[in-house]
């Protein structure tokens, strides 16, 4: 059996993998663009499905083409959003910067597939890559259209959700302690006293308010570019088929897209983009914050704070027995750096919109779904192997509060700001208890200290 066959493009002819579906100008970028190990991610091939499939039907219903292809080429793109052909779109990132590539290995997989179909129902009738799958559409607008929708599904599907559950455990965790004194920090001292739960309840509403903004910031992705073709201007489309193939869409994913209003912005633009990673960037720097406080709270055990203790998931070394690392928050803040990275590549790349075409695409969506996923799975590890199995140690935090000298901070009203600091720096040079510091000064007496200097009264 041959291992190959000859396919065809207009620059002639082309050596293509037998067992392959897709055509020339897929294979032509597989032997140009040998950059990388980065794919083009599957969400953006199944968009692509739907904009197909989409673009089928209203053809179709403009009388433009067969019943037999629009059906086909509808069924071919129900497979392939199956998971059917995953192995068919081996394209890398590193392509033309409009993504046209991925946009024909999408049309010729889908055509030849379909061929074979119709071949096999003995139906005389040829589905061409470019005339019949690609009809009405140009890569310039359909790659943007695939981005948005893309987009849009992995936040949906996949990161709101467990950002979800992060915030139900953290619910828990803030209700749980909320009756726990312990002392605050600021500037890495000591400050006046919280509660465990009030520290979380911090934690909480980071993300409570990042879900919001991305929730706010996604809308955005609902404006879609398809109609537009070449450079905005629609050209060899019916002038209503970007806007019935968006209510198509909208059947087809149960999102409420719309066609954008501005065709020309569409193509050039990727400021969309930038915004949602922009929100989700504020997510990282909050779980930053969030992985980082953790990791310091349960640092020692015996020679940091040690006021939470975090599950013993692994062996913190391979040469210290017994040692337990915050491993979890380690993981979680390397995925925020990356994050943080993609988001400069993504602002610098959307800056590149020359004339009427952004030709940075494919990287700028690869960085977007690979930031949602980092995210999406950083956040579940970090939920599920940290958050859920966090603990205080009461017995440390009670020390903490007890030894604190900005307890000092109550007898402010009784007895102002710089006698309370003499009594501060009188317990701190002589290494007492701020009571003892009190009584020494004459400034209170050991039934005022005791009414005034209540850690559960600062809270």
């Amino acid at each position: 059996m041959d291992r190959f066959r000859i396919e065809k493009d207009t620059l002639g002819e082309v050596k293509v993998p037998a067992d392959k579906y897709w055509g020339a100008q897929t294979q032509r970028s597989r032997n140009n663009f040998k950059i990388g190990s980065e794919k083009m991610p599957l969400d953006v091939i199944y968009a692509f499905s739907h904009i197909k499939k989409a673009a089928a039907i209203v053809n179709h219903g403009l009388g433009k083409l067969s019943d037999s292809k629009m059906k086909v080429i509808t069924a071919v793109c129900d497979e392939i959003l199956q998971g059917n052909y995953d192995d068919q779109f081996p394209l890398v990132v590193w392509q033309t910067g409009s993504g046209t590539q991925t946009n024909m290995n999408v049309n010729e997989v889908i055509a030849n597939r379909a061929n074979q179909k119709l071949k096999n129902e003995k139906v005389d009738e040829t589905v061409h890559p470019n005339d019949d799958v690609n009809m009405s559409q140009s890569s310039n607008d359909t790659f943007p259209t695939a981005m948005h929708i893309a987009g849009y599904q992995r936040i949906t599907e996949k990161l709101l959700p467990v950002l979800s559950e992060m915030k139900k455990t953290l619910q828990e965790k803030e209700k749980a302690f909320m009756g726990t004194v312990k002392i605050g920090r600021t500037h890495l001292q000591d400050a006046t006293p919280i509660t465990v739960g009030q520290e979380i309840s911090g934690w909480r509403m980071m993300i409570e308010k990042n879900e919001r903004m991305i929730h706010e910031s996604m809308q955005h992705l609902l404006d879609l570019a398809i109609g537009g073709t070449a450079v905005g201007t629609g050209i060899n489309a019916h002038k209503e088929f970007g806007a019935k193939v968006v209510n198509e869409l909208k059947k087809q994913t149960g999102y409420p897209f719309r066609s954008a209003e501005n065709k020309f912005h569409a193509l050039t633009s990727h400021d969309e983009i930038v915004h949602v990673h922009g929100a989700l960037k504020a997510l990282g720097a909050d779980l930053m914050k969030i992985a980082n406080d953790i990791r310091w709270l349960a640092s020692g055990p015996r020679s940091g704070i040690g006021e939470l203790n975090i599950p013993a998931n692994e062996p913190g070394s391979s040469i210290m027995p017994g040692k337990v690392n915050p491993t979890q928050s380690e993981a979680l803040t390397m995925v925020v750096c990356h994050v943080f990275g993609n988001d400069t590549a993504i602002g610098f790349a959307a800056s590149q919109g020359n004339f009427q075409l952004n030709v940075f695409k494919p990287m700028i969506i690869y960085n977007l779904i690979q930031s949602i996923e980092l995210l999406t799975d950083g956040m579940k590890s970090f939920n599920d192997n940290c958050l859920k199995g966090l603990e205080i140690n009461q017995q440390v935090i009670e020390k903490h509060v007890e030894e604190s000298l900005m307890l000092v901070t109550a007898l402010n009203p009784f007895i102002g700001y710089e006698k309370a600091a003499e009594i501060a720096k009188l317990a701190y040079r002589e290494n007492t208890t701020l009571k003892e510091a009190a009584l020494k000064t004459g400034y209170v007496t050991e039934e005022q200290f005791e009414q005034w200097v209540d850690p559960s009264k600062m809270v």
